[in-house]
Parts: C-alpha cells; structure tokens; sequence
C-alpha cells in the first residue's frame, strides 16, 4: 500500500455505512478470552481485531461501536484487559480485543506471556482480515506502536489507524497528530491508506469505523 496518499476520516460509502449500522446493530456476543494461543477459537471466520497501547480505549471503542455500555470491559487502569477477549457477531464475523502493549509495571513474566500471545496472534491468524490500531489523539504514535507496525508489516497483516480520544486534545492538536501520522504510516506498507478519528464518549466517527468492518465482508 505504500506510495497510496493517506487521507483523514473520508467519507464512507453509504451503502457500507448502512452495512455497517445493521451490522453492529446486530447481535453481538461474547464468546471467550484467550490468555494464551492455546485457547483460541477455530479459525474459521472473519475477524478484525482492535489493538493499541494500554488505557488507549479499545475496549471503549468497541462499547460505542456496538451500543452496549460493558460487552468489553473497559477500565482507567492500565492493562486491565490481560487475555484476547473474542465477540461473535453472527455467523460471519469476529471482532476481538486484544491486551494492550507497552505496559510494564505488571510482573515481568505475566506482561511476556501478554506480548508473546499478542504477537503469535497478530503474526498468524489466517482469518485476520484487519487490525484497527488505536492510537492515541493526544500524543499520536509511540516507539511501541511502531514495533507493532512492523510486525504486521513483516506478517503482512493489514493494519489501519485510528485516532482515539478526538475529544480531548487541545483545538488544533488532533489534526497536527494526524498531518505527522500520515507521515509515520507511509513507512509501512502494510498501513491502510486512510487514517479514522474518534470520540467514545461522544460517539464521534464511530460510522466509518462501523463501514470499514462491513467493508472487509464484501471483500
């Protein structure tokens, strides 16, 4: 995808943004964690997984996706979410809410077992059609999210940006972390060509997330 000039927050399709609204109006259950690769369920569906640093709001974003105020536990305290916690939706799909990275202040060994399981998974799941990578809007990408970058880039994993947290950023701040993460994102070509911004908490962007999952179904 490299070469591709990335844009922000384009318009979506309006029939996959309406895909999308009936898709995640739909139902959406939880089926299991996975703390380790062992446990995972059958490959045998499409799955999009929502990844990013610790307390960057996945499990928010994915509430605010699907309605539901506590389908994915979310929680100010870093690294709460320690296993791979899968959500059927449907007979076709599978989102999925990875632990989040670049946190060390748990025990040594617990956060290895995190990032081993993390990174197996991300590196190769046949299934896995996108990785949403969340990114903070206040503070735009760190060393970490590179590391992860890279490792889609070399397990060729497509991977998109999305911007979290648009709400909290001074005026003008998410729109100068966008401009310098189109930058960054150029140099993986594995990057998907357009850049998302979000507000959890006041539901904004949530339909062009919405249609980039129902997009990956007509593929």
């Amino acid at each position: 995808m490299s070469g591709v000039p990335f844009v922000v927050d384009p318009d979506p399709d309006p029939e996959l943004a309406e895909a999308g609204r009936l898709l995640f109006a739909g139902p959406v259950d939880f089926l299991l964690s996975a703390p380790e690769l062992h446990h995972l369920p059958p490959a045998d569906r499409i799955e999009v997984c929502f990844a990013g640093r610790s307390n960057v709001g996945k499990s928010s974003l994915i509430n605010a996706l699907t309605g539901r105020k506590s389908i994915a536990r979310a929680s100010n305290t870093p690294g709460r979410t320690q296993a791979l916690n899968f959500f059927s939706m449907g007979d076709r799909l599978r989102l999925v809410d990875l632990p989040g990275y670049g946190y060390a202040e748990a025990p040594v060994k617990l956060v290895e077992q995190w990032q081993a399981t993390l990174k197996g998974y991300l590196a190769g799941r046949p299934t896995l059609r996108r990785v949403f990578l969340l990114i903070d809007g206040r503070h735009g990408a760190k060393k970490v999210d590179h590391e992860i970058m890279e490792l889609l880039d070399r397990s060729a994993v497509p991977f998109q940006a999305v911007l979290t947290k648009a709400d909290k950023p001074a005026a003008g701040t998410i729109e100068k972390v966008a401009e310098a993460l189109k930058t960054d994102l150029a140099r993986h070509p594995a990057a998907y060509p357009e850049i998302l911004t979000t507000s959890s908490q006041k539901h904004e962007g949530l339909e062009r997330v919405r249609a980039a999952v129902a997009g990956l179904l007509e593929l």
